[in-house]
Formats: C-alpha cells, sequence, structure tokens
C-alpha cells in the first residue's frame, strides 16, 4: 500500500513541476524582454554634480553593464532551472507510466495516462474518452488519487 501511495504522489508531481517549468518559463520570457529593452536601449545618461565645491554639473553617458551583466547571469541560471526541472519531469513521467501500466482497469488507466503524461484538460480527456462529462472523469481521477 505503501509503494501505491508512493506512485500516485509521483502522478501528482507530474502536474506540479510541468507547472512549475511553466512559471519558469515566463520568468525567463520577462527577463529576456528586460535584457532586450537593455541592448536597444544602449545607453543611458545621468546628471552629477561635482568639480568646484559640487557646484558643477555633468551629464555622464555609457552602457550599462553591471545591470546587464547581472540580468545575464540570473537567466543563465534560469535556464539552468528548467533544464534541472525538465530532466526531473522525463523521470517522474517515465516513473509514472511505469504504474499506470499496472492499473487494471482500462478506463482508468486511459484517465490518468492521458490527465498525467499528456497533460490534457478535464474536458479533452472526456472528450477522448467518450460517454463522459469533465466531472466525470475529474471525480474519478480525484477518487483514485485518494484511494489508499
Amino acid at each position: 500500500c505503501a509503494s501505491v501511495a508512493i506512485e500516485k504522489e509521483v502522478l501528482i508531481q507530474c502536474a506540479d513541476i510541468r507547472k512549475e517549468i511553466e512559471e519558469v518559463r515566463q520568468r525567463i520570457s520577462k527577463l529576456e524582454a528586460q535584457i532586450a529593452r537593455i541592448k536597444n536601449e544602449g545607453t543611458v545618461t545621468d546628471k552629477v554634480s561635482g568639480g568646484i565645491g559640487g557646484r558643477q554639473h555633468f551629464t555622464i553617458e555609457g552602457f550599462p553593464h553591471p545591470e546587464y551583466r547581472r540580468k545575464k547571469t540570473i537567466l543563465y541560471m534560469r535556464k539552468q532551472r528548467m533544464e534541472k526541472l525538465e530532466i526531473t519531469l522525463l523521470e517522474k513521467l517515465s516513473q509514472a507510466e511505469e504504474f499506470i501500466e499496472g492499473i487494471t482497469d482500462s478506463r482508468m488507466r486511459r484517465i490518468v495516462s492521458l490527465r498525467c503524461v499528456e497533460n490534457l484538460s478535464w474536458r479533452e480527456i472526456a472528450s477522448r474518452i467518450g460517454g463522459n462529462t469533465e466531472d466525470s472523469v475529474r471525480m474519478a481521477f480525484n477518487r483514485f488519487i485518494g484511494e489508499k
């Protein structure tokens, strides 16, 4: 029974890892847009005071290298994180498929496979299975996951 609970946890983890990957993708996309904006804007200007008693005003201009490098480093780290998550997802999907093969009920095996492996919505699953509503396949899945 403990083994079955662990295998069912793998099914839940697949969905959570997919969501996490999507969140990281969105952060990467946002950061890439920020980096592109920095590149497109090129140099930045600022006015500073200095010189004789701080009464002279100077305009300085330059490329924001520190900000650019920092964002590029963060982007690199996020891409590495996403790669690790994708590898973890593949491992979990492999474990999930092994577990799904052991489900004796064909309808339940199809529901679990379509939801966890193919990541379909309840509506899409009901349509594929035929003769079911979104709610009926969702409730069957939840009962199955909640068993034992």
